[in-house]
This record gives C-alpha cells, sequence and structure tokens, in this order.
C-alpha cells in the first residue's frame, strides 16, 4: 500500500517515468496507476493524438514499436498503455525488451500484466528497473482488508465506523474494485461529515447488519445459541449472499484468532499479533472467557469437517443450512 500510494503521489507530482511496468495478482492496483496515468498526462484536446492504447495478444510488434517511438503532437508527452500484456507474445516482449534499454524521452509506455508476477529473469525486467518504474500488485490479505477499507474510505472524505469495514469485507471479500463502488454509492448517499454505520450499510448497499457471517461468529464466541440459529436460517435463505465456503472460512479466521488471544502473554500485543482493530480486541476478550484453548481446538476441528462435508469429502450429503446447524449444535457441546 505504501509503495502504491507513493507511486500515485509521484505521478500527481508530475513525476513521470518514460515506462511502467505495472504487474501482479492483484487488478485493482494496475487499473488505478493506469487511470492516474490517463489523467495526469492527457487531456481531452490531445487524447485522440497522443494516446494510444494496446490490448495484448492483438498487439503488433511493428506497429507497437513505431508507436512508441514517435513524439507527442499536442501534450507534453505520448501516452502508449499495454492492457492485458500478459497476452502479448514472444516478438512483442523481446522487442520492448531493446526498447526499454533507450526509451523515447516524449513517451510514456504503460505496461498492464495482470493476474500473475512478472518473471524477474526477463531482459525487459532488467532494463525497466534501470530506466523506468516497477510495480508488483500484491492481494490485500484478509487480515489487511478493513484497513485498506478504512483508507479508501477517507480517500473519499469519507469516515467509517469498524463494523462497517469488516461487514464490506465479510460481503465483498477481496474484491477491492466493488468494494470502491459501494464507498463511493455510500458517498454519495451520506453527508459529510457523518460516519458510515452498519444500519447506513444496510439501507444504501443492502448488506444485513444483523444476519450476516460476522454476526454469527460474534453470537458463537457470546455461546448466544438462539440467536446464532437465527442467524443461520437467515442466511440459509439467502445463500448467493451468504456462500457456505465463505461464511466457514469466517468462522475458522475467528477461532483461530481467538485460540491467538488465548495464548497470548501480553494481551496488548493483540492487535498486531491477529491482523484486528484494537476496536474489536475487547469483543475477543469476552469470548476468550467461554472457552478453553482445548474446546476453541475441537471447534476449529469441527468447522474443518464441515468444510470437508459441504465438498461432499467426508460424510453424508447435506444442504448447507443442515451443515452449519450440526456445527452449531457439536461447537455448543465441546
Amino acid at each position: 500500500m505504501q509503495e502504491f500510494n507513493r507511486l500515485l503521489s509521484s505521478i500527481k507530482g508530475a513525476e513521470i517515468a518514460p515506462i511502467y511496468l505495472l504487474a501482479g495478482k492483484e487488478p485493482y492496483f494496475i487499473d488505478r496507476i493506469d487511470h492516474q496515468l490517463c489523467e495526469a498526462l492527457i487531456d481531452d484536446a490531445s487524447r485522440d493524438f497522443d494516446q494510444t492504447i494496446f490490448y495484448g495478444k492483438e498487439t503488433q510488434v511493428d506497429v507497437l514499436i513505431e508507436t512508441v517511438k514517435r513524439y507527442p503532437m499536442l501534450a507534453p508527452y505520448q501516452l502508449v498503455i499495454i492492457r492485458e500484456a500478459q497476452s502479448m507474445d514472444a516478438p512483442c516482449w523481446e522487442a520492448l525488451a531493446s526498447y526499454a534499454e533507450h526509451p523515447t524521452p516524449k513517451t510514456v509506455l504503460v505496461i498492464c500484466h495482470k493476474y500473475k508476477d512478472f518473471d524477474k529473469r526477463k531482459k525487459l525486467y532488467k532494463n525497466v528497473q534501470k530506466t523506468g518504474v516497477i510495480f508488483e500488485s500484491s492481494p490485500i490479505y484478509e487480515n489487511k482488508l478493513p484497513a485498506w477499507i478504512t483508507s479508501c474510505a477517507k480517500e473519499m472524505g469519507l469516515s467509517i465506523a469498524p463494523e462497517s469495514t469488516v461487514l464490506l469485507a465479510e460481503f465483498l471479500g477481496a474484491n477491492l474494485s466493488a468494494i470502491e463502488k459501494e464507498l463511493e454509492k455510500l458517498k454519495l448517499a451520506i453527508a459529510a461529515p457523518a460516519t458510515v454505520t452498519p444500519e447506513d450499510i444496510e439501507k444504501h448497499i443492502g448488506i444485513s447488519k444483523d444476519f450476516n457471517a460476522f454476526e454469527l461468529q460474534k453470537a458463537m464466541g457470546m455461546k448466544q445459541f438462539s440467536r446464532a440459529f437465527r442467524i443461520i436460517q437467515h442466511m440459509s435463505h439467502n445463500p448467493k449472499n451468504h456462500p457456505l465456503v465463505l461464511v466457514l472460512s469466517s468462522l475458522h479466521s475467528y477461532f483461530q484468532k481467538l485460540l491467538l488471544y488465548k495464548g497470548l502473554k501480553n494481551p496488548g500485543d493483540a492487535p498486531k499479533v491477529l491482523g484486528v482493530s484494537p476496536y474489536f480486541i475487547s469483543e475477543y476478550d469476552r469470548a476468550a472467557r467461554h472457552f478453553s484453548m482445548r474446546q476453541i481446538s475441537s471447534i476449529l476441528h469441527l468447522i474443518l469437517k464441515a468444510d470437508l462435508q459441504s465438498k461432499g469429502i467426508e460424510g453424508p450429503t447435506a444442504s448447507p443450512q443442515e451443515i452449519l446447524e450440526t456445527l452449531l449444535l457439536k461447537s455448543f457441546s465441546v
């Protein structure tokens, strides 16, 4: 995230490199940098003259090299973007590697290589290290997602409650583009400086603040059987919004963190060790009082068995509701 923010800041500050190699498994950051370069370098008047976009396997090597060696007509720079570059053929990569040794000073070449890491042994990678900028776009992992949502909301001028970040993360997962779109929707619906609450999430996005995997794990952590049972019944009526695999993943993550919390010698280390906001530590503290480490280990084993059953690997065939209800009953019996 720091490298991403630094790169955006440098582009906004007119610190422009002749080549950008944007590569990695997370497409969101690549698209954002691509968009930022378009905004910074090309206006509407020069777009038809000084911006060229190629697409992966449709790229012809001779046309590509002829284009990057041209000079701008109206804008200070000519912008050449290769999207879906991971689909380009070998001659294009070879030609780009040679071009990267001595790039045209008034051309900005942007190579968008998505969904997989770039081979650092390649000649192009080594040449761009010397003459341009390389950005490696890595996915945001589960424990970092709420913090990213908070940061993204702040960038839009939104304040968002910790419970709301968890709701968005639980419902949308690590789909950063989808999260950004929902935050934009909230920005239009909520007047600043109001804080985005779970009620706002429910009203404007349609994610229930009371019946979701986040509330289910809290109910199980507090040993509130009736509430947990009601949540399971509600989620079972909306399976598309609450896929079993994601619900089980959420529960596993929760009880795994609870086990880590039980084993801490210094509770002050909890936010860093668990990878959660300090806001939620009191919840883990309360839940930890209801379980021994042996009980938590047993529940983690039950969640694993439920996951195997859901995939048809272990146990009889059962519906998602039956699997969750059985898991709940057994969890309260350990």
